[in-house]
């Protein structure tokens, strides 16, 4: 399994409304397992099916050591608002600055299929609506008010602010 970047082989799939889930089942159970794998070696705090080439609404989510794995994940109530900097591993290089809220209520399926409520505040707010824009095929660069808000930048100096 590896990252779908937007101008490789496959890019297109990040630009697509992913499908719902639904009723989970143990190969999806499995993609979730394998996309935490994948986010951890990438040194990402979240990724989406989409950027592992898969049309599902599925998103894993790891952040001061607590780990969220949902399925048809759905951001219920949104609260406040900034602007910070953001950088994603379909997009290596490149670093925006995108307004978003800054503390989000998400709804989603966990691992054993029962529905769970995630109040996030802060950076998590951030990953959360950042993982749930990948859903629905938007990223960063779609975000930004600006052309100015988006900063090319070596990939190793963007690793340290990479969300998903």
């Amino acid at each position: 399994m590896r990252i779908v970047t937007l101008d490789g082989p496959g890019g297109a799939i990040l630009r697509r409304r992913a499908r719902p889930v639904g009723r989970l089942t143990p190969e999806v159970v499995r993609l979730m397992d394998e996309m935490v794998e994948v986010m951890r070696r990438a040194s990402g705090v979240g990724l989406a099916a989409p950027q592992v080439g898969y049309s599902l609404r599925v998103i894993v989510v790891e952040y001061d050591n607590k780990l969220y794995q949902l399925v048809d994940p759905e951001i219920t109530s949104r609260e406040g608002e900034e602007v910070a900097q953001e950088g994603c591993l379909s997009l290596p290089g490149i670093l925006c600055d995108v307004r978003r809220a800054t503390r989000v209520t998400v709804r989603g399926k966990n691992r054993r299929g029962r529905t769970v409520t995630v109040r996030a505040d802060g950076w998590l707010a951030r990953i959360f609506q950042h993982e749930v824009d990948h859903l629905d095929g938007i990223l960063i660069t779609d975000r930004v008010e600006s052309p100015a808000d988006i900063h090319y930048v070596d990939r190793e100096r963007a690793v340290g602010e990479v969300v998903g």
